[in-house]
């Protein structure tokens, strides 16, 4: 995916009902791009046998420093 221009990034923001002064176009259009660029290298990660959060208990995560 190429990155998102100014003109696209208002587009989507006002068919989502987010209309954006001109001036914050640019600015929204940077945050998108990085945020996607964030994404990428997530989905690139190999979580191997992680298990899913659901399974997770913090009154069991206990650790002893040292």
């Amino acid at each position: 995916m190429s990155d998102l221009t100014p003109e696209q990034a208002a587009s989507l923001a006002a068919r989502a009902g987010l209309p954006l002064d001109t001036a914050r176009h640019p600015d929204v259009a940077a945050v998108a791009n990085h945020i996607h660029s964030v994404v990428t290298v997530l989905r690139d990660l190999d979580f191997g046998d992680t298990p899913p959060a659901s399974l997770y208990r913090a009154e069991e995560d206990v650790r002893v420093a040292g």
